[in-house]
């Protein structure tokens, strides 16, 4: 009876809520909403570039994985509550998000950058930060961090991000602030009334979330994320997910992302 008890003790970790939880069991917390990157396929299971990780990750860590799609502003409270192992949700590692989790080293550099009107006369975030003009964010992104800084625009925070490429592309809002892959497939997807300024204004670096204390995951996560990188993984993924991103990239003279 006791080596069975020990055997059950083995198979299950206690999490910060006081859940017993399998730990053969990676929990990976992402907003499957920013393709192609985490999205879910018709059939509604995950798929895209954070999916291929977060499985590459597990089976690194002799685990099996299961992708929890949570809205974005709330993966960090997920991650200190012991909802979640990790967060692999295209997350930028930012001063203010370390005060509340760990980051693993980065595994991608990208930049913010801005989704423009078409005719609107931008052509750096300073001629944005100006009377008069608007400027939309989505709610918990570092799009919307930033704005913070803007101190004569009108800042309009929304929940999602089709709600502010809409804002431009109907002309209530000069510019969205967001990331450069997303810009650019916003670009492409409305070229009659908007345009991409993919010369970023901030460089970031996305990492994987882990919770405060967890070292010995951290340690892991980032011997995988080196061994990962040396194989070509990042290359693979790049191919497989993003392929004419990279094309537009290398054509605008913009380094790529991983």
């Amino acid at each position: 009876m006791r080596v069975l008890l020990l055997l059950l003790c083995s198979l299950l970790t206690v999490v910060s809520d006081g859940i017993a939880r399998d730990a053969g069991i990676l929990l990976v917390g992402m907003e499957l909403a920013y393709p192609p990157f985490e999205m879910a396929n018709p059939s509604g299971q995950p798929e895209g570039v954070s999916v291929d990780l977060a499985g590459a990750l597990a089976t690194a860590l002799q685990r099996k994985v299961e992708i929890l799609n949570l809205p974005f502003d709330g993966l960090i409270p997920s991650l200190k509550t012991g909802k979640i192992d990790l967060i692999i949700s295209s997350m930028t590692a930012t001063p203010e998000r370390a005060r509340s989790i760990d980051f693993s080293e980065p595994y991608l550099s990208t930049g913010l950058c801005m989704l423009v009107g078409k005719n609107a006369p931008i052509d750096s975030i300073a001629a944005c930060d100006q009377t008069g003009k608007t400027v939309a964010v989505k709610q918990g992104t570092t799009g919307h961090l930033y704005s913070r800084q803007l101190k004569k625009a009108r800042v309009v925070v929304l929940d999602r991000e089709t709600a502010c490429v809409l804002e431009v592309v109907q002309g209530r809002a000069d510019a969205f602030l967001y990331d450069q892959m997303s810009v650019l497939k916003h670009a492409e997807q409305n070229p009659e009334t908007t345009r991409a300024l993919l010369n970023p204004f901030q460089i970031e670096h996305w990492a994987v979330g882990i919770r405060k204390g967890d070292d010995v995951l951290r340690e892991k996560v980032n011997a995988f994320l080196s061994d990962y990188r040396s194989k070509g993984g990042f290359e693979v993924l790049g191919n497989r997910w993003l392929a004419p991103q990279k094309e537009a990239f290398r054509a605008s003279g913009i380094p790529f992302l991983f």
